[in-house]
């Protein structure tokens, strides 16, 4: 079986929510339901946290949990995550296979979608990245540019990714049968490098969704979806309708005693 490990990257400096990993929610920091959340995953052989902030290794370290220390120089998730793979392995240990990218910033993540975008990943080892996709369910959703919209041929694989309104409404469908990127990426170990070494390209530029890098090098990009109920968290706002999306979460009386602070 390959080894398949989680990178969760997290940092303390965001322009629109600075400190938002620690910032609780239901007594538990943010990146504490990302990181319990993530290890109930069953496919999944270790999960770390890759950070450039003493205050979110500590948190992790608290928890009993592995982080690892990266550049505060990282402006993409995926530098970090590869920065972190490279620590990783001068640590030793079992070499790594497949490298899933969580975003810090998922509060509601399920095991269930971790699963569901490791699967095509484990069943064909030709496949060098899934990315996570869900249904935009509101006119504002499709018209959000902070949304990333997919556009998928028959196999389910990428043919571009826009912040703008893609694919045409002009047929009289609906936003509900369209499809919005997710920050949850699996990726091979050897193309997460080969990723990470290649320039920004020049759509990935213009969009400023750098999964295109992997399009306009002819690369596939595997898109995944799942019905599952998530979502990023950007704002204090968006804090706010987390929170009360935890209310409900049947996941959350799981772990709740263990991330408190």
């Amino acid at each position: 079986m390959p080894n398949v490990i989680a990178v969760i990257a997290a940092r303390m400096g965001s322009t629109r929510f600075p400190g938002k990993p620690l910032v609780p929610v239901h007594g538990i920091p943010m990146l504490g339901h990302v990181y319990l959340r993530t290890r109930m995953c069953r496919l999944l052989d270790e999960v770390y946290v890759a950070t450039c902030d003493k205050e979110i290794y500590d948190y992790v370290l608290s928890l009993g949990g592995k982080a690892v220390m990266t550049a505060d120089t990282h402006e993409r998730c995926s530098d970090r995550t590869a920065e972190a793979v490279v620590n990783i392995a001068a640590q030793g240990g079992k070499p790594v296979d497949i490298v899933l990218m969580v975003q810090g910033d998922e509060p509601l993540v399920t095991p269930v979608m971790l699963e569901q975008v490791l699967a095509p990943m484990l069943a064909d080892p030709t496949l060098p990245i899934a990315n996570l996709m869900g249904p935009i369910k509101t006119a504002e959703q499709f018209e959000d540019r902070n949304e990333v919209k997919v556009v998928t041929d028959l196999a389910g694989n990428a043919m571009y990714l826009s912040r703008e309104p893609i694919p045409s409404l002009k047929m009289g469908d609906s936003p509900a049968t369209h499809c919005k990127q997710m920050g949850i990426i699996a990726f091979r170990r050897d193309y997460l490098m080969r990723f990470n070494a290649l320039e920004p390209t020049p759509l990935e530029r213009r969009e400023s969704v750098d999964m295109l890098r992997v399009l306009e090098h002819g690369d596939t990009l595997r898109m995944v979806l799942t019905n599952e109920v998530s979502m990023g968290v950007d704002t204090p706002q968006d804090m706010e309708e987390a929170a009360r999306l935890l209310s409900k979460d049947p996941l959350l009386p799981m772990y709740s005693q263990r991330g408190t602070v």
